[in-house]
């Protein structure tokens, strides 16, 4: 039985509990709740977290922006083809402090992930980014991006408006900001499409969120040619925060809430402020320099480099 499955059963006893008025009766079924919660969110698999990544009410970017920063001032376009609703940016003010936001933003019903593409940005919305994050770093703002994306539209227009190139400037510019970019995935971190506004000095997770190459789904119809596999390659793949923090591809993990962030939006948010304060804040007395040298140095520390030793191939090569 997944997460949701189990969810299912958590809803039933909440609406059994509504309907009662015996107090002997409303303490045994409150009680049963509470030990349902904890039972069903212990030793959570991959697939899981997959699953809590996509739920549909999972607090979105917007949620965050309204309920943590201040003043919000939203911009719009790219100034050379139109306005991506993907991609949500502008200036907010932070604990007195102002700060660039961009944002990949999902919807709640149909109609909204229809007016947002699903979350996932067109070449417009990473050159709005683009123009955003320039802006920042002229006035010498802040730069706080929030992930939430199963990838870049890979559709024919995007593609024909360029769509790599835009990733691409984005990935290339993000490396040299000489501003703090603090980056946190908030729900789904699809491939390129959220490497292109995650190119942080730190990176966070909230606790049920993924970070991928790709979704689990393309992930085992590309390997096995199955994508029914994909809760197999969820687990194959090392897509949670825990995986990742493991490897040192992030800073940290913003807890959720038990049941996930979608059981009590105020702590999620909670949680996620008091992390972006706190790395926001060992950024206060660095230099330009200093900024940029952290960010490059923490990617150049991913992974490992191994030189091919040529002399083993002698006598193999003629």
């Amino acid at each position: 039985m997944d997460i949701l499955e189990k969810e299912k059963k958590l809803l039933k006893l909440e609406e059994e509990l509504k309907s009662l008025d015996d107090p002997s009766a409303i303490k045994q079924i409150t009680s049963q709740i509470k030990d349902y919660k904890q039972e069903m969110m212990t030793e959570l698999n991959a697939w899981d977290k997959v699953l809590l990544a996509r739920h549909p009410k999972r607090p979105n970017a917007q949620d965050v922006i309204d309920h943590i920063f201040e003043d919000f001032i939203e911009m719009k376009g790219d100034r050379l083809y139109s306005d991506d609703r993907a991609i949500i940016g502008g200036v907010a003010f932070y604990k007195d402090r102002p700060v660039t936001i961009i944002a990949q933003q999902k919807g709640k019903t149909t109609e909204d992930n229809i007016h947002t593409n699903f979350g996932m940005p067109h070449p417009e919305g990473y050159r709005k980014a683009l123009r955003l994050m320039r802006q920042a770093e002229k006035f010498k703002r802040p730069i706080v991006t929030f992930i939430d994306t199963p990838g870049a539209f890979p559709g024919i227009g995007a593609e024909a408006r360029g769509q790599s190139n835009a990733i691409s400037e984005n990935l290339f510019a993000m490396s040299d900001m000489e501003v703090p970019v603090i980056a946190i995935v908030l729900g789904e971190g699809g491939s390129g499409g959220a490497l292109a506004i995650g190119v942080g000095n730190h990176v966070y997770m909230l606790e049920h969120s993924i970070y991928s190459i790709l979704s689990p789904e393309g992930y085992a119809s590309i390997l096995w040619k199955d994508s029914t596999l994909a809760q197999k390659a969820a687990e194959v793949m090392k897509i949670t925060a825990s995986d990742l923090l493991e490897f040192n591809m992030i800073e940290g993990i913003i807890p959720e809430p038990l049941g996930g962030a979608h059981h009590d939006y105020k702590k999620t948010f909670d949680s996620i402020d008091q992390t972006l304060d706190q790395a926001l804040q060992s950024f206060n007395n660095k230099t330009a320099q200093e900024i940029k040298d952290q960010r490059y140095n923490k990617f150049r520390s991913l992974g490992f480099f191994q030189r091919f030793n040529y002399d083993n191939l002698k006598g193999v090569i003629s």
